[in-house]
């Protein structure tokens, strides 16, 4: 069931956005929790998926539904991503994959706003993507 304090929509006047995400979040919350930028690391701090795009993705929403868990949480209740990806290659591969993860993370389709930045590199070398989520409450 979607969270009705977060309003997820795509106004008339801006358009239809270029992937799965909506272009604006309305949040009435009485809590903010931030997740840090989540790689592609398991529970032991190992790296998952080395050179592989799409296992690092799936790791990274593993993680993100984790850190969710944690503050007793769900993906409805996330407001916003920021999405880093080391190389602009990866574009094509992230917009695949999420069209794969997204419809069963959001069932309602209300897909959280995503800013996508392309940078030189994450903390090492290894990781391809970080994630970071803004979850309101």
């Amino acid at each position: 069931m979607a969270n009705k304090k977060i309003e997820i929509f795509n106004p008339e006047q801006l358009g239809s956005p270029l992937g799965l995400y909506k272009q604006i979040a309305r949040v009435r919350a009485s809590e903010f929790v931030f997740i840090a930028g989540q790689l592609a690391v398991n529970k032991a701090g190992e790296v998952v998926g080395a050179g592989d795009f799409e296992a690092q993705m799936i790791q990274v929403f593993e993680n993100i539904r984790a850190g969710l868990e944690a503050v007793d949480a769900g993906f409805s209740d996330i407001a916003r991503f920021t999405t880093y990806l080391v190389h602009a290659s990866y574009i094509d591969s992230f917009m695949k994959v999420r069209q794969r993860l997204f419809p069963e993370l959001f069932a309602d389709e209300s897909y959280p706003p995503n800013t996508l930045v392309v940078v030189q590199r994450l903390v090492r070398e290894e990781f391809l993507i970080e994630v970071d989520t803004v979850v309101a409450r």
